[in-house]
């Protein structure tokens, strides 16, 4: 029996099999999912191919050896970015389609609670996690899900690698408009605008117009990268951690107070990030930073699902 765990973010999609014990046996890459390609046939079939990528490397990789030959999983969990119940319909047929495995043997998340569930037992804290986009989440102890933003870069998302992104280009741009050239005396321009190709406006509009989400979001490490000679780098990190700090405190005056995580590649750019979120939690129990593995927390609930299930099977719950 095998069970597959599957975390889908704006960057990448990671998937891991575990064994009837919850053993992760294998894992791997595939291209970024979202929930918003579940709205459009195009959309869709995107997500298809992907989903059959994946079930084709589950199908040869086991410890990045040649596996034995599988039949269809027992059982899978998808921690979705994008994903809400609406969308359930759309996506457990694809997921059938790709890996053999029944709608009542999927169990569906969107990314942020299963970020949660991989730090946290139901009930028991609060996650804090920052990369492209940022959010912070609870799972109560009735399973309900709980959020502090997570609405995306072009409402909010403070203090994400996609906010600093468009800080920092904000920043650079309005000093190009009151003293044109002054880039050449800022260290965060003349890494940013390595990156974009090019310092003049047309570098940077064609550049960031027409990358994803998660291009525009690896900004951030250029910003990060001039932080110690740029004091406007330097603010803008801190500024991030102040505004991560505030999507935690959000979840304590709601919820009431329980320790906080902090999770997400946003605290590794620069100590300054994670420092002025500490700042903003004073008071507050806060764990030690997390390194998530999302994946395999997704393929143990996947391999208990199918515990669950063969058990009922059988007639013995």
């Amino acid at each position: 029996m095998f069970a597959l765990g599957l975390d889908a973010g704006g960057t990448s999609t990671r998937w891991a099999l575990a064994n009837r014990s919850g053993q992760v046996v294998a894992e791997g890459k595939a291209a970024a999912l979202s929930g918003w390609m579940l709205t459009s046939a195009d959309g869709q079939k995107q997500m298809s191919a992907a989903l059959q990528d994946i079930a084709k490397q589950c199908q040869t990789l086991t410890h990045g050896e040649p596996a034995m030959a599988m039949g269809p999983m027992a059982a899978l969990c998808f921690g979705l970015t994008g994903f809400d119940g609406d969308a359930a319909p759309q996506l457990a047929p694809l997921l059938t389609q790709a890996f053999g495995v029944p709608a009542a043997r999927q169990r569906l998340f969107n990314d942020v609670e299963l970020a949660c569930r991989a730090v946290f037992a139901p009930g028991k804290g609060y996650l804090v996690y920052a990369g492209t986009g940022s959010v912070a989440a609870f799972v109560d102890e009735h399973e309900v899900q709980h959020r502090a933003g997570g609405r995306g870069g072009l409402i909010d998302d403070g203090g994400s690698g996609y906010w600093i992104a468009r800080e920092a280009l904000r920043h650079i741009w309005r000093a190009e408009d009151e003293a044109p050239g002054s880039w050449m005396q800022s260290a965060m321009a003349q890494r940013v605008f390595a990156k974009v190709g090019g310092s003049d406006w047309s570098a940077s509009r064609s550049w960031v117009y027409g990358a994803s989400r998660g291009q525009l979001g690896e900004l951030a490490v250029a910003v990060a990268g001039a932080a110690d000679e740029d004091a406007a780098a330097m603010d803008i990190l801190q500024r991030a951690g102040f505004e991560l700090a505030r999507l935690g405190l959000a979840l304590v005056r709601r919820c009431g107070a329980r320790p906080l995580a902090l999770a997400g590649r946003v605290f590794d750019l620069h100590p300054a990030v994670q420092l002025a979120t500490q700042q903003g939690l004073a008071g507050h129990e806060l764990l030690p930073r997390q390194v998530l593995q999302a994946h395999h927390t997704a393929a143990r609930l996947a391999a208990g699902l199918a515990e669950d299930v063969a058990v009922n099977t059988l007639g013995l719950a």
